[in-house]
């Protein structure tokens, strides 16, 4: 059995609708998303997504890292490894990225949703975890798991924190 733990309403009201508000470039700062052919790595053919990277190698990698500071506050990491931003575009149906680990080394994952739709994030034993606003999700991400897209109107859009 896969062990992992989802949070509900996990950012108090104010400091969610601000955060969901800059991932979803309402307002303040604006987020820069890149575009990335393969979703669970450069290497696959899973389709496309975007990413906005806030940390990695030791470094705020974005002029909007101070935007994820509550997340930071209760996830509370010892180490961090790597924060980036995702946002996948919805499509017709429901497409299931492939399998992948986030590092080849024993470490955390959380993954923050910013808004609700029916996409996913899937573990190893088969749990869906569904996108739902303002959840967190803390898991194994040294373990297989995949993301999936989602229908409808809006994309889908989390972060994920990799930290030790």
């Amino acid at each position: 059995m896969t062990k992992y733990k989802v949070v509900d309403n996990f950012l108090e009201e104010k400091h969610f609708i601000q955060l969901k508000d800059i991932m979803e470039g309402r307002i303040g700062k604006n987020i820069n998303w890149f575009i990335h052919q393969g979703v669970s790595s450069d290497n696959t053919n899973d389709g496309y997504y975007f990413t906005h990277l806030f940390y990695e190698h030791n470094l705020g990698a974005s002029h909007s890292y101070d935007t994820i500071s509550e997340l930071l506050k209760i996830v509370k990491p010892n180490v961090l490894i790597r924060i980036k931003g995702n946002l996948y575009p919805s499509t017709s149906k429901i497409i299931e990225h492939s399998k992948h680990t986030d590092f080849d080394f024993k470490h955390k994952g959380f993954i923050f949703y910013i808004n609700t739709n029916d996409g996913f994030t899937k573990l190893k034993d088969g749990t869906k975890i569904k996108s739902v606003a303002n959840r967190g999700l803390y898991f194994d991400s040294a373990v297989e798991h995949n993301s999936s897209t989602c229908t409808g109107n809006q994309p889908r859009i989390n972060i994920n924190i990799n930290y030790i």
